[in-house]
C-alpha cells in the first residue's frame, strides 16, 4: 500500500519501522522542521533520520494550511496517512485527501487522554493500565471512530520514559495490524463515547513541585509521571533538586509531611507525606550538578535530623 507517514519524536520510528518492514510503499514523511540545539548545531529529529537511512523521502513543511504542503501530498498520491506524534493537526483537505483516509497512532485508551501527554497523564492520575489505540482521524483531536485497541498494565515503578518506550514498540505492532485490516476492506469503525472522555494537556513546569502534603502514592506517581521532563521538584538542605526516583517504603509516621524521616548515607534518604506514610528518595539532581543517588548526597551534604 501507498503510504504518507507523519511524526516527529523517537515513539513515532518505532511505527514507522514496523510499516516498512511489513513491505509497504513508504512514498514520504512529514516531520516537523529541524530545530537548533545549540547556536551552532541543527539536530534533525528521529524520523527524519529514520528515512534518510532508508531512502524515504523527507518533507518538512513550516506549515500545513498553506496550500503548499497539499500539493505535495497530491503529488505523492497516498492511498493512506499515517500520523504517529507529529505534533500537527492535519487540516480538513489533507484528512479528505487518502482514499483510504488518515490513521493515527495514539499512546492512549481512547477516549481516555486525548492530547499532548497521554503517557505522562496516565501516570500522574494514578492508572493501573493503559494502552495504544489506532483510530480513523477526524476534524476533533483524538475524536475518530477506533479500529484497534489494546490495553497494557503500567508497572508499579515504572516511570513515563519506559512506558513511552513499551507503548512505541506496541504502536508499531497495532499499526501494522489495522493497515493490513484496512488493505483487506476489514477494518472496523467504533466511534468513542463521549461521556467517557479525558484531556491529557501538554506538560508544564508548573506539574513540577513536589506537595508533601500528598499522599505518598501520589507524590510516586509525579515523579515517575514527569519522568525526564519536566522532572518533579524538591528543596532539599536548601537545594532546589530535581526528584528522578523515589520508593513507597510501606513505612508510616507521626512527622510533619515534609519532614525528614532518615538521613543516613548508607540506608538512604526518606520523608514524611501527608497520608502518614513516608516515601523514599532513590536518585536526585541538585541544580547545577549530575544525577546522584540520595545517599551519595548525604555523603556531601549531612541533614541532621
Amino acid at each position: 500500500m501507498k503510504i504518507l507517514f507523519m511524526g516527529t519524536p523517537d515513539f513515532a520510528v518505532a511505527s514507522l519501522r514496523a510499516l516498512a518492514e511489513a513491505g509497504h510503499e513508504l512514498v514520504g514523511v512529514f516531520c516537523q522542521p529541524d530545530k537548533p540545539r545549540s547556536r551552532m548545531k541543527v539536530t534533525a529529529c528521529p524520523v527524519k533520520e529514520y528515512a534518510l537511512d532508508h531512502e524515504i523521502p523527507v518533507f518538512q513543511p513550516e506549515k500545513l494550511r498553506d496550500g503548499e504542503a497539499m500539493k505535495t501530498v497530491e503529488a505523492l498520491a497516498p492511498e493512506l496517512i499515517v500520523v504517529a506524534a507529529y505534533g500537527r493537526i492535519l487540516p480538513d483537505e489533507m484528512l479528505a485527501y487518502p482514499k483510504l483516509g488518515c490513521i493515527n497512532v495514539h499512546s492512549s485508551l481512547l477516549p481516555k487522554l486525548r492530547g499532548a501527554a497521554p503517557i505522562n497523564w496516565a501516570i500522574l492520575n494514578g492508572e493501573r493500565e493503559t494502552g495504544v489505540t489506532i483510530m480513523h482521524m477526524a476534524h476533533d483531536l483524538d475524536a475518530g471512530d477506533i479500529i484497534l485497541q489494546r490495553a497494557t498494565p503500567i508497572e508499579p515503578d515504572e516511570t513515563a520514559r519506559a512506558l513511552y518506550d513499551r507503548l512505541a514498540e506496541l504502536g508499531g505492532q497495532l499499526v501494522t495490524e489495522a493497515v493490513d485490516a484496512i488493505e483487506q476492506g476489514t477494518a472496523t469503525r467504533t466511534p468513542q463515547d463521549e461521556s467517557k472522555a479525558t484531556l491529557a494537556p501538554m506538560l508544564t513546569r508548573e506539574l513540577s513541585p513536589m506537595d508533601f502534603s500528598r499522599p505518598a502514592q501520589a507524590l510516586h506517581d509525579q515523579v515517575r509521571g514527569l519522568c525526564p521532563w519536566p522532572a518533579a521538584v524538591m528543596e532539599l538542605d536548601g537545594l532546589r533538586c530535581k526528584v528522578l526516583q523515589t520508593a513507597l517504603t510501606g513505612e508510616t509516621t507521626s512527622k510533619t509531611p515534609g519532614s525528614v524521616v532518615q538521613a543516613d548515607n548508607k540506608k538512604g534518604l526518606k520523608i514524611a507525606c501527608g497520608d502518614g506514610k513516608v516515601l523514599e528518595l532513590v536518585t536526585i539532581q541538585p541544580d547545577g550538578k549530575k544525577a546522584m543517588l540520595a545517599t551519595a548526597f548525604l555523603m556531601g551534604h549531612p541533614i541532621n535530623l
